[in-house]
């Protein structure tokens, strides 16, 4: 009584509830008592319930609700008392913890404008007790509603108390935070924030426990943002973001982002984003949370239309086996949300499309999501056309593909009054394949082919757009590289043009990766400006290259690409014809042969017209090391017919090609290709009937040019010949001298007729080094043999008799064994003595 407290509540015994604790006292003036305190519940029985506090009179402070008792073994907690209401409103009080396997007690409700009470957590097995609410106030700030109590084991947490709309001039409270959830229970909700004068956020999802999903964010009220999604816990999901508030003049709330998703959860979506009023910007999307492992990305939110439209938000990243989320769409020009990343075997999520906006720019789609280890890359999000007087969004650019997938494909660029190029194709994974590029619209290029990756092929290069009257119509885009063992993509095409317009050039082959072919260039387009032919790309090693492209309507033909280690050399594109004035195209040259491989034919060249030059046939491409040259191509007919084209040069080893044939009118065939150098052929050995120690006659029929032996090799001593050429007649070279009686060397075999020498210097030069070659040589009827010294042969045969018999004598006298004596004669056989020392024979 008169704002004394109540007395505790008795506890109490086995299965029995504790008591209520008593209220506290009134006081007319002053300030009221405060509750007691509930009992704590006996094993078995729940606990009392807190005592009220009292009102307090005209000027008095109200007293303070007293706590809920805990429940015991088995039993609630008590619940908290409401705040008490007056000049000074008080909290409502905390709930009691309930014991093993009861709920938490609820937190008492705030009274005009003060905070709820807490709920109180839950015993093993119960649920935590619900905060309690704020409390309302006429005129000024609302209550905070309060935090949910944390579940006990088991258990989902108690939501948490919902914030209370403030008065007229007053601020609203926010919403309570919900509770987490215990091992296997939910988190709580957050609740939504209030609305108002000032309006606030959402709370926040509580976090899920073991097992358990994240509780949702609240929503956002009047332009506040919404509560973020709680976290999952452990197998659980991700709480979803809260909306945020949507509001009628000013900018639209930002919707929260997801929750993440526990180990083997998905997580939660990202909140929407609201519109704003007419004078608003709008809300921006949430970003999805990040899957768990296991789980998926959440989805980004498109953004949202108004006066100040917004972005999308990003797509959540897969966690470990999913999917990144898809990025949010955004509207009215601005960019969609690029793509999640995918997890550890799963897909990147699709990059958000571009808004279309009605009179200025289109957006950008954004790119891909970069696929996870195994998974396919996400592809780029698609530009959006514009209205009259804007620019179009490019195409995105396809996500790189992870360890084993492929590379998301370019989108295509956007048609309007000013046209976009096609988005890049991604890159593939590891065994996978690169993404095609996008194609070009409007006279904008294509885009450019992904690289594949190791063992993947190249994307295809995006074609060229066609323009319809004006302007320069689009390149095709180049192919794609192949990776380590996978081929090139394709060139895109270049388009034709309009009336008026330029063509686009054909694109270039991508090269191949190893063990892979080069991509083969696309042919030149047809209009008032025809154009080239794209170049084949280069095999890669032990691929073949690209064949070069056609050219069209008096433009050359594309070179054929290079061929890896191994691989034959692309063939060379055809010139384009032109009908009746011009030059026509000449065809281009064949690409050179790897090592080991065959140069590519050259293209041909193609005929004149009426009044037209005719095009000249390819050179034949350089064979590689081992390959043979490739032909020249024949030359063409017409009022002006060209010659054949030339062969190529034989690669190391390789024979030379054949020059092209020429075509009519007195034109001459292409000139052979230069073979390389090979093995040299023996000279033809003498006729038998001439007598073995008798030389034939050196004097050659006048006018005949007889062949010279080919030089000696591996001797120090011998000097290289020049080449043997015909002219007058000289003196002739005498004959080799017979050989010694003496001599241990054989007999000097008949040698071959010499060529006449030239007159003056030169044929005494040649004399006097025919006579040294015949005097220090020896014919052996297929090549001149060293001869040595007339002094050192007959000391060698001195020395080989001495020798024999010396190891006779000494093997047998001094008992050597016979590895001793092989040694010895190793030795002789290697070396010999000179300046007293043994030299190594070469």
């Amino acid at each position: 009584m008169g704002g004394v407290g109540g007395g505790q509540g008795g506890q109490g015994g086995v299965g029995g509830h504790g008591g209520a604790g008593g209220a506290g006292g009134n006081n007319t003036g002053t300030s009221s008592g405060t509750g007691g305190a509930g009992g704590q519940g006996g094993t078995g029985g729940a606990a009392g319930a807190g005592g009220a506090g009292a009102d307090g009179g005209a000027a008095g402070a109200n007293g303070t609700a007293g706590d809920g008792g805990d429940g015991g073994a088995g039993g609630k907690g008590g619940a908290g008392q409401s705040g008490a209401s007056g000049t000074s409103p008080t909290d409502g009080s905390p709930g009691g913890q309930g014991g093993a396997g009861g709920q938490g007690g609820a937190g008492g409700a705030g009274i005009a404008g003060v905070g709820g009470g807490q709920g109180g957590q839950g015993g093993a097995g119960g649920q935590g007790g619900v905060g309690g609410a704020g409390g309302t106030n006429t005129g000024t700030s609302g209550g905070d509603g309060a935090n949910g109590g944390q579940g006990g084991v088991g258990g989902a947490a108690g939501a948490g108390g919902s914030a209370t709309d403030g008065g007229a001039i007053g601020a609203n409270g926010a919403g309570g935070k919900g509770g987490a959830g215990g091992a296997g229970g939910n988190g709580g909700g957050g609740q939504a924030g209030t609305s108002g004068a000032s309006p606030t956020a959402g709370g926040q999802g509580g976090t899920g426990g073991t097992g358990g999903r994240g509780g949702d964010g609240g929503a956002g009220i009047g332009g506040v943002g919404g509560g973020q999604g709680g976290q999952g816990g452990a197998g659980g999901q991700g709480g979803v973001g809260g909306t945020g508030g949507t509001d009628t003049g000013t900018s639209g709330g930002d919707g929260a982002d997801g929750g993440k998703g526990g180990t083997g959860g998905l997580s939660g979506s990202g909140g929407s984003g609201t519109d704003g009023g007419l004078n608003g910007a709008d809300g921006i999307g949430g970003k999805g949370g990040t899957g768990g492992a296991g789980g998926n990305g959440g989805t980004g939110q498109a953004g949202t239309s108004g006066s100040v439209p917004t972005v999308g938000e990003t797509g959540g990243r897969g966690g470990a086996g999913g999917q990144g989320g898809d990025g949010g769409a955004a509207p009215g020009n601005i960019f969609g949300g690029q793509g999640g990343q995918g997890g550890v075997g799963g897909q990147g999520g699709a990059g958000g499309a571009g808004g279309t906006n009605t009179g200025a720019s289109g957006g950008s789609g954004a790119d891909g999501g970069q696929g996870g280890a195994g998974g396919a890359a996400g592809a780029g999000g698609v530009g959006s056309g514009n209205g009259a007087h804007g620019a179009i969004g490019t195409g995105g650019r396809g996500g790189t593909g992870g360890a084993g997938g492929n590379g998301g494909t370019g989108q295509a660029g956007t048609s309007g009054s000013v046209p976009t190029a096609g988005g890049q194709g991604g890159g593939g994974g590891a065994g996978g394949q690169g993404g095609a590029g996008g194609a070009g619209i409007g006279g904008v290029g294509g885009g450019q082919g992904g690289q594949g990756g190791l063992g993947g092929n190249g994307g295809t290069g995006g074609a060229g757009g066609t323009n319809t009257g004006t302007g320069i119509d689009a390149a095709g885009a180049n192919g794609g590289k192949g990776g380590t063992g996978g081929a090139a993509g394709a060139a895109g095409s270049g388009t034709d043009g309009g009336a008026a317009g330029a063509i686009g050039a054909g694109g270039k082959g991508g090269a191949g990766g190893t063990g892979g072919n080069g991509g083969s260039g696309q042919a030149g387009s047809s209009g008032t400006t025809p154009t080239a032919g794209g170049q084949g790309g280069r095999g890669g090693a032990g691929g073949q290259g690209g064949d070069g492209g056609a050219g069209i309507g008096g433009v050359g033909g594309g070179q054929g690409g290079q061929g890896g280690i191994g691989g034959q050399g692309g063939t060379g594109g055809a010139g384009g014809n032109n009908t009746g004035t011009g030059l026509n195209a000449a065809g281009a040259d064949g690409g050179k042969g790897g090592t080991g491989g065959v140069a590519g034919a050259a293209g041909s060249g193609t005929d004149g017209g009426a009044a037209g030059a005719v095009g000249t046939g390819g050179k034949g491409g350089t064979g590689g090391a081992g390959g043979a040259g490739g032909a020249g191509q024949a030359g063409t007919s017409s009022p002006s017919p060209t010659a054949g084209g030339q062969g190529g040069a034989g690669g190391r080893g390789g024979q030379g090609g054949d020059g092209g044939a020429g075509i009519i009118g007195g034109i001459g065939g292409g000139q052979g290709g230069t073979g390389a150098p090979v093995a040299k052929a023996a000279p033809v050995a003498p006729a038998a009937t001439t007598p073995a120690a008798v030389p034939p006659t050196e004097q050659p029929v006048a006018g005949a040019v007889v062949a010279e032996p080919p030089e000696p090799e591996g001797s120090a001593e011998t000097a290289a010949a020049p080449a043997a050429s015909a002219g007058k007649a000289g003196p002739a070279a005498p004959a080799a001298p017979a050989a010694p009686a003496a001599s241990a060397e054989p007999a000097v075999a008949a040698v071959p007729a010499a060529p006449r020498a030239p007159a003056g210097s030169a044929g005494r030069r040649l004399q006097r080094h025919r006579q040294r070659r015949q005097r220090r040589h020896r014919w052996d009827g297929r090549h001149w043999r060293h001869r040595r010294p007339r002094w050192v042969r007959k000391r060698h045969q001195e020395q080989r008799g001495r020798r024999r018999q010396g190891r006779r004598r000494r093997c047998r006298r001094r008992r050597r064994s016979r590895r001793q004596c092989s040694d010895r004669r190793r030795r002789y056989r290697r070396h010999w003595w000179h300046r007293r020392q043994w030299w190594h024979r070469r």
